[in-house]
């Protein structure tokens, strides 16, 4: 149920995203959460319980930084991991309720997600930053080269023909050019591989920022938490305060906030993301006779 308040804030936002010359999205984790792509529960023990009952962790995260003793068990929990969380489709359609609110309008997306959820969603690739990598690539562990590889044809075999919680061995990856296991291209350390694809999009997103500069932007955050807030959140501050015609919208469960100095362009909705765009998709009216149907029933309680 949804309380007068958090009903005014999603009208507010629904306006904010009605008058924009532009729209800034700004995702992290916790969009992809609220897509269903949970890392432990049942989730987890649909598709790791065999890996939970051998090595004793409960959640695919600590999976992931698991001493695994081979290379062969390694990407045996790594190429299930890429499969369901890459090349499946999120359980609930709320990327696709995002692109449905934001297709007729100018909109730029950049994300901490590494899976894929905004392309099979339906937004252009033209318009994404992937700043932290993406599960479907590999590159070099070295790394010798600024390249990366796409794996979906052999992240699909490693997962048909593991056996054991081992892959056959000559389906390692290994870098085409020094002979290096292959790894993630997946933001960790220094040696993560910023290859040309991702230049291409930084650029375009650094240019979408300046032609659309002064603008009635809306800087849209979704699930973005702490991990890494000089990435999306810190510079949306930034944006919204150097800019008086901008808003900042922020959706997350349980950490919305922001900077006094832009206290009066801020909408902050503490709530599940997927319910909240199912909401600004309802017309107003619609809004208001759901509010007074809610009214109606606390007087009869």
């Amino acid at each position: 149920m949804f309380g007068k308040d958090r009903t005014s804030g999603i009208e507010r936002l629904r306006e904010a995203l009605d008058d924009a010359d532009a729209v800034v999205i700004g995702a992290g984790a916790g969009l992809s959460a609220s897509a269903g792509f949970t890392y432990a529960g049942e989730r987890f023990r649909r598709y790791f319980s065999d890996f939970e009952e051998k090595y004793g962790f409960h959640d695919m995260y600590t999976g992931g930084f698991y001493p695994y003793g081979t290379l062969e068990e390694y990407w045996a929990y790594w190429s299930r991991y890429i499969q369901v969380n890459r090349y499946m489709d999120a359980p609930k359609p709320v990327y696709q309720r995002l692109f449905e609110l934001v297709e007729d309008k100018d909109h730029f997306v950049i994300t901490t997600n590494v899976d894929h959820c905004f392309q099979k969603a339906g937004f252009d690739r033209e318009r994404l930053f992937y700043t932290q990598g993406d599960y479907g690539l590999f590159q070099c562990s070295g790394p010798c080269c600024l390249e990366t590889f796409e794996n979906e044809e052999l992240i699909g075999r490693m997962v048909q023909q593991q056996e054991g919680m081992r892959i056959p061995s000559e389906l390692l990856p290994v870098c085409p050019h020094c002979k290096r296991p292959m790894t993630m291209n997946l933001r960790s350390d220094g040696r993560f591989v910023e290859d040309e694809g991702w230049h291409r999009a930084a650029e375009r997103y650094a240019d979408f920022l300046r032609t659309r500069k002064g603008r009635r932007i809306l800087f849209l955050e979704l699930g973005v938490g702490y991990n890494t807030p000089v990435i999306i959140k810190y510079p949306f501050w930034r944006m919204t305060a150097e800019n008086k015609k901008a808003v900042y919208g922020c959706i997350n469960h349980g950490e919305t906030e922001h900077p006094d100095e832009i206290k009066r362009q801020s909408i902050c909705i503490d709530g599940d993301i997927g319910e909240i765009l199912a909401r600004m998709m309802v017309s107003a009216e619609e809004q208001e006779a759901s509010l007074q149907k809610e009214k109606n029933g606390h007087l009869t309680a």
